[in-house]
């Protein structure tokens, strides 16, 4: 007897762009990019980035449309979570108090808050339900990991927890092991870093890529705080740019000028000694992040998971590896399958493997 096969709309919405997918179960029927101009997105600049929901409606609708996508035939529309309040990981219902808290953006505008939006617009459509999974405020912390050392600063919980916990849950599924017996190191690599301990099924510490960790091409990382202080205060930057120049231009760009990996690589290979020290800089933060996180699971680690773009990049491989595989054995997983995971998490709850979470 064969599954059921459940028809999946994805939703992921980018800064100046919407990825939409339809999956049957696990496979991808087709999965698409729709691209934004910047005078097309202009006139929303300075809204609040919910006003630009009709405008992406009338695009998806156009492209469901041009690919003869019946929303009737939906069984459900799985959407990006956006900055909520912490929450425990899982595949959440999309209900009006999830709207209400990503209309006031208590945490913060993104066009990840729209992903909700988008997904109960077109469910209601299609007359199924709508879900989000595992959104970036993904928060299991004990309470030891809280304390920053500054009793007015708690740490923030904010990660790449959706592609984090899917590859986490892919490797248990793929060793006939559960999740929740496991202890793993999960290295995210992208323009941001994140880098988390997972046990008994919880992500248990993670570094928060915009103030925390190791640089990436375009995110400082962690930095010296006094240093940080000098800067705030030196009357040359407002807030807007320093917060830009520490999460757009910080990391390789601010060293090298650029964002792109393998052009850092093929400047390596070219013989330039800036771009090798950069580039091992990069790899060592990583690393010791990684060993960081070996600490937290008192060093008791089964596997060690390098997923996110920079994971494509064999150097990037390779070089840690030789730093860390003394750990625990190294899993390689490149890219950040974002829309699987969003189609996965609302298939566990249709396939009745989990409860959806009100």
């Amino acid at each position: 007897m064969t599954d059921r096969i459940y028809q999946i709309l994805v939703i992921n919405p980018g800064s100046t762009s919407t990825k939409l997918a339809l999956f049957s179960n696990e496979h991808a029927v087709f999965n698409e990019t729709l691209r934004y101009g910047d005078t097309e997105l202009a006139p929303f600049s300075k809204l609040p980035i919910v006003a630009q929901l009709n405008f992406r409606l009338e695009k998806i609708h156009k492209a469901l449309h041009e690919r003869q996508v019946a929303l009737q035939n939906l069984d459900a529309v799985s959407g990006r979570g956006g900055l909520l309040r912490p929450l425990a990981s899982g595949t959440y219902r999309v209900n009006t108090a999830i709207l209400d808290e990503l209309r006031r953006a208590e945490r913060g505008e993104h066009a990840s808050n729209l992903g909700a939006f988008l997904a109960h617009e077109l469910a209601a459509a299609a007359q199924c339900p709508a879900f989000i999974v595992d959104p970036v405020s993904v928060d299991e912390w004990p309470a030891v990991a809280r304390l920053s050392g500054l009793a007015d600063m708690e740490r923030e919980c904010l990660s790449h927890a959706l592609n984090t916990k899917a590859i986490a849950k892919r490797f248990a599924r793929e060793h006939g092991r559960s999740y929740h017996d496991l202890r793993l190191i999960v290295a995210h690599l992208g323009s941001g870093i994140s880098i988390s301990a997972h046990e008994h099924g919880s992500m248990i510490d993670v570094t928060n890529s915009r103030e925390e960790g190791a640089f990436s091409t375009e995110r400082a990382g962690a930095l010296p705080v006094m240093k940080v202080v000098d800067l705030c205060f030196s009357g040359k930057y407002s807030r807007q740019e320093v917060e830009t120049k520490i999460f757009r231009e910080g990391g390789i760009f601010s060293y090298l000028g650029v964002k792109d990996l393998a052009e850092v690589l093929h400047r390596m290979q070219a013989g330039e000694g800036k771009a090798r020290l950069v580039f091992e800089a990069m790899i060592y933060q990583i690393s010791k992040e990684i060993g960081a996180m070996a600490a937290v699971l008192s060093g008791k680690v089964d596997a060690l998971l390098l997923t996110g773009g920079m994971v494509h990049a064999k150097d990037v491989v390779e070089a840690l590896q030789k730093r860390i595989d003394w750990i625990a054995p190294v899993f390689a997983y490149p890219g950040e399958d974002e829309m699987r995971a969003l189609a996965e998490g609302v298939l566990r709850v249709l396939r009745a493997e989990e409860d959806a979470i009100e």
